[in-house]
């Protein structure tokens, strides 16, 4: 045996042609699946893709990620094939003003895919961060390229507590989910992502006809809490987080008038005494 603290048994790779066999099918949405061993970024990687003119439906995993970015350009890292990190290039039909979902739609996908597979109660922080018992345990990024939607994912699997890349962040690991198989998981949430993908396109992009903002409300970590939102230009908003609008905006009431957010960074401001 070696003395290393992981060995390969411990995790895994991801196998390209499995993933291949499981979800790339006539009429499905996933058109190719690449996985690759290392990478600055699966979400640049895929806007390299729509400039050579791929198909909607690639996706690219990273095995190891060592540029990658969460919202507002904060660096996230974590050791090889600890975690899932992947990226999905979209060619959405609906109007680009109800395109504002995307992000959420993976976001809520990927939560439930990890509360099927994982059996862990994780919770949706507006816009697009998975967090349990309140901390981080995946982000979702979107980014706009020509015509098409890049959504990345970053999901910490199977990361120690020495080894997150910052003390308000978690893993299934160590919220001792009930798999930390990265294969089944990405199955699942590739599944859910076509899913709800499927089912929001079929709706012209309308949320509340297909569900998609109900389902996102039930786990929402962010509505019925008081927040505290930091806006462009160093502005701040403090309120309370009521839903979350048909274009997928944040509502706040704050100071008796409600505020529809589509950017904001958003703080959880815990009640007093808990």
């Amino acid at each position: 045996m070696l003395d290393s603290p992981f060995t390969d048994l411990d995790r895994p790779p991801l196998s390209q042609a499995a993933l291949t066999r499981a979800l790339v099918r006539p009429g499905g949405l996933w058109s190719d699946i690449a996985v690759v061993a290392r990478t600055g970024s699966t979400n640049a990687d895929l806007a390299q893709a729509v400039r050579d003119g791929a198909r909607q439906g690639a996706v690219v995993v990273a095995e190891a990620q060592f540029a990658g970015r969460g919202r507002l350009g904060r660096a996230w890292s974590v050791p090889p094939r600890s975690g899932l990190t992947f990226s999905v290039l979209l060619r959405p039909d609906p109007p680009p003003t109800r395109q504002s979902w995307l992000s959420l739609l993976v976001a809520l996908a990927v939560a439930s895919a990890v509360r099927k597979v994982a059996e862990v109660d994780v919770r949706l922080k507006w816009p697009n961060d998975l967090l349990i018992g309140g901390r981080k345990v995946a982000g979702v990024l979107a980014e706009r390229v020509d015509n098409a939607v890049i959504v990345g994912v970053g999901l910490n699997v199977s990361v120690r507590a020495e080894e997150l890349p910052v003390e308000t962040a978690t893993s299934l690991a160590i919220e001792k989910a009930a798999c930390v198989d990265r294969d089944p998981i990405l199955r699942a949430a590739l599944r859910e992502i076509e899913l709800h993908y499927r089912e929001w396109s079929e709706a012209d992009g309308d949320a509340e006809a297909c569900g998609l903002r109900a389902a996102y409300l039930a786990i929402s970590a962010t509505v019925g809490q008081e927040v505290r939102v930091e806006l462009p230009g160093e502005r701040v908003l403090t309120g309370t987080a009521t839903g979350v609008d048909g274009a997928g905006h944040l509502l706040v009431s704050s100071k008796g008038q409600e505020h529809a957010l589509s950017v904001g960074d958003v703080v959880h401001v815990r009640p007093h005494g808990s």
